[in-house]
Formats: structure tokens, C-alpha cells, sequence
């Protein structure tokens, strides 16, 4: 989902993108953008590379519209109430199997800029022990292990990726953060992080 809009702080144009990528099989990106040209109050969907990110049908559902796979425009004030106004939004994956659980990540792996992501993968939401269940129905009554933190790229920083990743819970795995990692929510190693607790994508 792209999202057009102003920057916060400076009511300049930047261009911001929020990439929502789910391993489960599932894939929703999401971004922010603008241009210097006159802007049109419509939703488009994703075009060129980053289509390809966007799979499956987990839905991103903010209170004025759903996220998924489009580009969101700069007007109607949307990117400044995701930026400093809106809680975390209403995921749903309907396609869920019931019987399992799940664990939601959600990632901005261009921190502090696209072109210079030394901050890679900053930690924006991660929770595990999703009852399948609950997902199916946009309730997320697992165990929160960092807060949701709303996208707030700097100024001028370009286009930022906020990625959301669905894997299943392996049955009987507790799933924590280092003391490291819950110290620090930049640069993390989401692989590594993957690989340690055999998460499993749902292809």
C-alpha cells in the first residue's frame, strides 16, 4: 500500500513508502509518497518492483481506509493521521487456519533512509501467539513483544518500506526477544530472528 502525503514536521513534500510484506504466503506493501504535482484524493494500487511484494490477501485496514497494496494519497490528511494519530490498524487474514497461531512483525527496512539503511529493519510491531482464530477476525490477542509504533520517516528521507511479516507459531516454541534486541528497536536481524525460532511462511 503506498500512501501519498506531507512530511510532519515540515509541511514539504516527501516521498515515504510503506511496504507491508507478509512470508506467510501472504505479502501487503504499503507506502507513503508525494509529488510536486497536483494531487488527486484517489487510492492506486502498487506498480513496477514493488508489486511484486504484494501477494496473498492479509488486509491492513486503517480507520479511513484499507491499506493493502495501493498508493495512498497525501490528501485528506491520511499519511499525517498514520503518522500521529492512528493506532495500530485492523489486520485480518481471512485464508487463517484456525488450529494454529501466528506471529506479526512489522518492519522498516529502510531506517533511516532507503539509500542509506544503516537502521535497517526497525522494529515497528512484533507480536507472537496469535490465536488463528482471532486473526481471522482482526483480533490480536497474542503477546506483544514491542508495541506498535506508528511510521514517522524524517523529513526528506525518501521512500521507506513498512513491511508486515505472517509466519506461523511453531506449536509449543516461546518465542522472546533478546535483552539486546528489546533495548534497541534499529537494525535488527529479522533472519536471524526467523531462523533461531523456525518460523515457517504459509507457502
Amino acid at each position: 500500500t503506498l500512501f501519498r502525503s506531507s512530511c510532519a514536521q515540515s509541511l514539504r513534500r516527501a516521498t515515504q513508502e510503506v511496504r507491508m510484506l507478509l512470508l506467510a504466503a501472504l505479502a501487503v506493501l504499503c507506502g507513503l509518497s508525494a509529488s510536486l504535482e497536483e494531487e488527486v484524493c484517489s487510492f492506486e494500487f502498487l506498480r513496477g518492483e514493488d508489486a511484486n511484494f504484494c501477494r496473498g490477501n492479509l488486509q491492513i485496514i486503517y480507520p479511513d481506509f484499507d491499506a493493502s497494496c495501493k498508493i495512498i494519497p497525501s490528501c485528506a490528511e491520511y499519511q499525517q493521521s498514520l503518522m500521529s494519530e492512528w493506532n495500530a490498524p485492523l489486520v485480518i487474514f481471512p485464508a487463517v487456519d484456525t488450529n494454529k497461531k501466528y506471529v506479526l512483525m512489522m518492519v522498516d527496512p529502510d531506517c533511516p533512509s532507503r539509500a542509506n539503511p544503516k537502521c535497517r529493519n526497525w522494529r515497528h510491531w512484533l507480536i507472537v501467539n496469535i490465536k488463528g482464530k482471532d486473526l481471522m477476525k482482526g483480533k490480536l490477542d497474542g503477546k506483544i513483544l514491542s508495541e506498535y509504533r506508528r511510521p514517522t520517516p524524517p523529513p526528506g528521507t525518501g521512500y521507506h518500506r513498512y513491511q508486515f511479516f505472517l509466519y506461523e507459531h511453531p506449536e509449543g516454541q516461546e518465542i522472546t526477544l533478546t535483552d539486546k534486541e528489546s533495548r534497541s528497536f534499529g537494525y535488527w536481524d529479522t533472519d536471524t530472528f526467523v531462523e533461531k525460532f523456525h518460523l515457517r511462511s504459509e507457502e
